[in-house]
């Protein structure tokens, strides 16, 4: 109903939650159908959501304004889903939360509870703490990133800040510094294990830190490869729901000079290995010009085995520029 209260007023939308008419219903039907028949929250991931979850939130900031209308002793910023609420005393920003939190519940939302805080310090609660902690990893250059205990510290934010924003980017700066060392560095198991393991905490840092690791795994010895590759597989097939991981696996085990031989469920893997699997629900199209320009066999532009054994990090880079989300 969330689309439905936003577009249409609370009172309409709940006369007519079942006319199939209005554009809210119709808005709301296909965001539960993307989410398997659940009512509650918007996907995220998608441009489109985004400008759907701005509408809705924009609809919860006018009732937060009537609930508060009149009163001055406080200021609220809403930067897409994050709210920071400053007053004069930690009383009166709790009851201007529960007011939030009320208004949110209205279309389905809450506030996360493991991310609300409060600070006394105006400057350090304006900032993520995420954010805070990722300056310190500022100098992970190219002779840092040689060292175990660079990379551990890496490690070690991942853990305090899983997928975050600032992860993402710190990742891809690393992948970027470590692109450029033409030794393997000393222990380098441990090494592709680390690296392993924060995209096991962290599945959205996975293409960079698969760029990481096929340049890691690029300096070990021929007859080392494959047994590291399989250890990397082996790890990330324990993340549940983990189609995605497949595909950047794909990529980086299937070059000839790799030469695994990679097979998946995940369809778009099963494309790139020649079969003709369904990818997109287009039954309903009739065009015949419609339908084979929708041809999966189109979005395979090479082999994968003629790729590169190692990611550059301009391959990647579609991947990691949206990391302003920290």
């Amino acid at each position: 109903m969330m689309a439905c209260f936003t577009l249409h007023g609370v009172e309409e939308a709940k006369q007519n939650r079942r006319r199939n008419s209005l554009l809210g219903n119709k808005i709301d039907s296909h965001i539960q159908a993307g989410r398997y028949g659940q009512t509650n929250g918007i996907s995220q991931g998608s441009v489109l959501m985004d400008f759907v979850a701005e509408i809705v939130l924009g609809f919860v900031d006018l009732e937060i304004n009537q609930e508060l209308l009149g009163q001055n002793d406080f200021r609220i910023l809403r930067y897409r889903d994050d709210y920071r609420i400053f007053a004069n005393s930690n009383d009166r920003a709790e009851e201007i939360l529960k007011i939030i939190s009320d208004k949110l519940r209205t279309v389905g939302m809450r506030l996360g509870v493991s991310k609300t805080y409060s600070c006394r310090n105006v400057v350090e609660g304006s900032i993520k703490p995420d954010k805070l902690a990722g300056i310190e990893l500022q100098d992970l250059g190219i002779t840092n990133a040689k060292t175990i205990q660079k990379q551990l510290r890496l490690h070690s934010f991942g853990l305090r800040h899983p997928n975050s924003g600032a992860l993402k980017r710190i990742v891809s700066e690393f992948h970027t510094n470590i692109s450029k060392q033409t030794e393997a560095p000393d222990e380098l198991e441990v090494q592709v294990a680390i690296a392993t393991d924060i995209a096991f905490v962290s599945p959205t840092t996975f293409p960079a830190v698969a760029g990481i690791l096929s340049h890691l795994i690029s300096l070990a010895p021929d007859s080392e490869k494959g047994k590291l590759w399989e250890k990397v597989r082996n790890k990330m097939a324990r993340v549940p729901y983990n189609g995605y991981l497949e595909i950047w696996l794909q990529r980086v085990t299937q070059p000839a000079t790799v030469g695994i031989q990679f097979s998946s469920d995940e369809a778009i893997c099963k494309i790139v290995n020649g079969a003709n699997e369904k990818l997109w629900e287009n039954d309903w199209i009739s065009s015949r010009d419609l339908l084979g320009a929708l041809d999966v066999s189109r979005i395979v532009v090479s082999a994968a085995k003629d790729e590169s054994e190692v990611i550059e990090p301009d391959e990647i880079q579609l991947f990691t520029q949206n990391a302003w989300s920290y």
